[in-house]
C-alpha cells in the first residue's frame, strides 16, 4: 500500500491490507470446514479443501466493491466460494458460521501479525536504548521542566526514561490474547448444535458445537473463547496496546524535536540522503522522523477512542454500525503503529548526540536554585555536584531492560 497523505505508510508492507485480510478470511472458512468434517457433520469430500485456490487475483477488488450490498465483505466472499466450489463442497462452506465470526477472527489473525512485527521492533529499541543509557549515563545536561531550565541531569537519565516507556509498551502488547470468534448467527452456535442433533449426536450436540469452535481455534493458532460478539474487549485491548506504543515513541520524539532546535542543538536526527530537506531552503534539515512520530502519537488516541465508543454502543447480539466502525479504524491504527515503530527504530539507531553542546548549555544556565535553597535550609554551602539519584534511576531502567532481554532469549 501507499498513501500520499501518510508519509511512510509503505513501511507497513502488506500488513492489514485488503489482500492480507481476504487471505485470513479464507483461512477461517477453511479451518471451520475442516472442523465440520472432523466432527462428522460434513462429508469427507470436503476434507482438507484449499478454499484459497478458488480465488483469483482480481477477486479482492470485486469483493470490496460488492461489500456495500451486504454491509461487510464476508457475504460476497461466501457466495463466491460456494459458486466456484465443487457441488459436494459448496453447500458446507460457512455452514454454522456468521459474517461476524469470519471477520472478527480474521482481524485477530491479521492483528497478531502486526503485534509480532511491533514486538520485534520494540525489542530492538530496548537494546538500542540500553546501550545509549549506559554510554551517556555520566554525560551532564540541563533538565527542563515546563519548557524552562530546571536542575542538572544526565543524558543517560533522560534515555532511561525513554527506555522505561518502551518496555511498558512491549509488556502491554505481549499481554494480548488472540481469541477466535465462533458463535453463529446469534452467538449461540445453534446451527451446528442442530446439525449435531440431526447427525445422531443425541447425548451431547452442544458439546459437539463447542468442540468445533475449539478445533477451529486450534487450527488457526488462536485462543479459544466463548462467543464475544458484542463484548469487544479483544478489540479495545488491542487498540490500547497500540496507543501505548505510540505514546512511548511520541514522548521520545517530542524530546528530540526540542533538543534538535538550532538554539539548543544537543541532539540531531540521523542524516540520510535528502531526508529533512526543504522545498524552498536548500540548507535546511528538518527532524522529519520525530515530526512523523509526533503526528502518529497525536492521531492514534482518537482511533482507539473510536474503538471504545463502538464497544460501548455494541448492543443486541450484533450492533448496527458500531461493529462496522471498528474494522478500518483498527486497520488504520495498526498500520500507523507499524510505520511509527520502524521510524522510531531508525531514529534511535542513528541518533546523533552532542555532549559538548549539552555541557555548554548547562554551564550557561542557572540550575542551582533548588541546590542553594536546600543548602540554605541546612545552613551550609552547596555541594560540588547535584545529580541526586541519577545513577539509581539509570540502573533501575537498565535492570528492567536486562530482565526483559533475558526473558526473550
Amino acid at each position: 500500500m501507499t498513501n500520499l497523505l501518510w508519509p511512510g505508510d509503505h513501511r507497513a508492507g502488506d500488513l492489514m491490507t485488503d489482500e492480507a485480510l481476504l487471505a485470513t478470511m479464507v483461512a477461517v472458512e477453511s479451518a471451520w470446514l475442516n472442523a465440520l468434517v472432523g466432527a462428522g457433520l460434513a462429508p469427507v469430500e470436503a476434507a482438507d479443501a484449499d478454499l484459497g485456490r478458488l480465488l483469483d487475483a482480481q477477486d479482492c477488488e470485486v469483493l470490496a466493491a460488492g461489500a456495500e450490498d451486504g454491509g461487510n465483505p464476508v457475504t460476497g466472499l461466501v457466495a463466491l466460494l460456494r459458486e466456484r466450489a465443487a457441488p459436494a463442497l459448496s453447500a458446507w462452506i460457512h455452514r454454522g458460521l456468521t459474517s461476524q465470526d469470519v471477520l472478527d477472527t480474521s482481524l485477530m489473525l491479521a492483528a497478531r501479525d502486526v503485534a509480532d512485527m511491533l514486538k520485534s521492533q520494540l525489542s530492538e529499541q530496548i537494546s538500542t536504548l540500553s546501550t545509549l543509557a549506559r554510554t551517556y549515563r555520566a554525560t551532564p545536561m540541563v533538565a527542563r521542566t515546563l519548557t524552562q531550565h530546571a536542575v542538572p541531569t544526565t543524558f543517560g537519565a533522560k534515555v532511561a526514561g525513554w527506555l522505561n516507556s518502551v518496555i511498558d509498551a512491549y509488556r502491554s502488547l505481549d499481554a494480548m490474547t488472540w481469541p477466535a470468534q465462533i458463535g453463529g448467527a446469534g452467538g449461540t452456535l445453534a446451527a451446528t448444535t442442530e446439525l449435531a442433533t440431526l447427525a445422531g449426536h443425541h447425548d451431547g450436540p452442544a458439546h459437539v458445537s463447542i468442540q468445533l469452535a475449539q478445533s477451529t481455534s486450534a487450527a488457526l493458532g488462536l485462543a479459544n473463547r466463548m462467543p464475544w460478539h458484542t463484548t469487544r474487549t479483544p478489540i479495545t485491548a488491542l487498540g490500547d496496546a497500540l496507543v501505548g506504543c505510540t505514546d512511548a515513541w511520541g514522548r521520545i520524539a517530542s524530546d528530540i524535536v526540542t533538543l534538535a532546535r538550532p538554539e539548543i542543538a544537543e541532539l540531531s536526527e540521523p542524516a540520510a540522503g535528502d531526508r529533512g530537506g526543504s522545498s524552498t531552503m536548500p540548507g535546511k534539515r528538518n527532524p522529519v522522523l520525530s515530526i512523523l512520530l509526533r503526528r502518529t502519537a497525536m492521531s492514534a488516541p482518537q482511533l482507539a477512542a473510536t474503538l471504545h465508543i463502538a464497544a460501548a454502543l455494541a448492543h443486541d447480539e450484533r450492533p448496527d454500525g458500531a461493529w462496522h466502525a471498528e474494522w478500518d479504524t483498527l486497520r488504520t491504527l495498526a498500520r500507523r503503529t507499524v510505520v511509527a515503530a520502524a521510524q522510531c527504530s531508525e531514529l534511535l539507531v542513528g541518533l546523533e548526540i552532542h555532549p559538548g553542546r549539552m555541557a555548554e548549555n548547562l554551564d550557561t544556565a542557572d540550575v542551582a536554585g533548588e541546590q542553594r535553597a536546600i543548602a540554605d535550609l541546612a545552613e551550609s554551602t552547596p555541594s560540588p555536584t547535584y545529580f541526586g539519584t541519577v545513577d539509581f534511576l539509570i540502573d533501575d531502567s537498565l535492570n528492567r531492560a536486562q530482565r526483559f532481554l533475558k526473558e526473550r532469549r
